[in-house]
């Protein structure tokens, strides 16, 4: 299997703390990375998101079959704010630009940029840091990457450490 060569700019670094304090969340660019993303190194604490517009998802656990209410800040806004193209500027080329979310338990997964795009489809994929009202447990957080419309939990991304933008390149 061959894959298509990619160049990656980290957008979103999430640290988790030994012990109780702010967790980092940052939104940066490596300077040495050549990138349709213009953005400047930008550190968010727990605090920070706190003051980003907030978006509610509902989503209903199969496994239990009981609803469970999110909240947390909308990967578009962190986007935008990161300078990814987005609404009347992805087109051409950004159209290969895809997210490439990890978990610290090494879980990784993608979504294409124009799935994050209001202007493409219902985008409430959130990084949520609360489920309930309660900051999310030790098994869940301190940030889920929540996609409330997908039939299948899968993208759901538990214990997130990372969001990298990357661009795929024709050969």
């Amino acid at each position: 299997m061959s894959l298509l060569p990619t160049t990656g700019v980290a957008l979103v670094s999430i640290s988790t703390p030994l012990v109780q304090q702010p967790v980092p969340l940052l939104l940066l660019q490596p300077p040495n990375c050549r990138s349709a993303v213009r953005s400047r190194p930008r550190a968010l604490s727990v605090n920070d998101l706190k003051k980003l517009p907030r978006t509610t998802v509902k989503v209903l656990n199969p496994h239990d079959h009981k609803e469970e209410i999110y909240e947390g800040v909308a990967v578009q806004e962190l986007l935008g704010r990161a300078g990814v193209p987005q609404k009347e500027r992805l087109r051409g080329s950004a159209m290969a630009m895809y997210v490439l979310a990890e978990a610290s338990d090494g879980y990784r997964v993608v979504y294409a940029l124009a799935e994050l795009d209001s202007d493409f489809q219902d985008c409430d994929v959130i990084i949520a840091d609360t489920m309930g009202g309660a900051p999310l447990g030790e098994k869940q957080g301190p940030f889920k990457m929540v996609a409330p419309h997908d039939k299948r939990p899968a993208r759901s991304i538990r214990m997130l450490k990372s969001i990298t933008m990357v661009t795929a390149r024709s050969k």
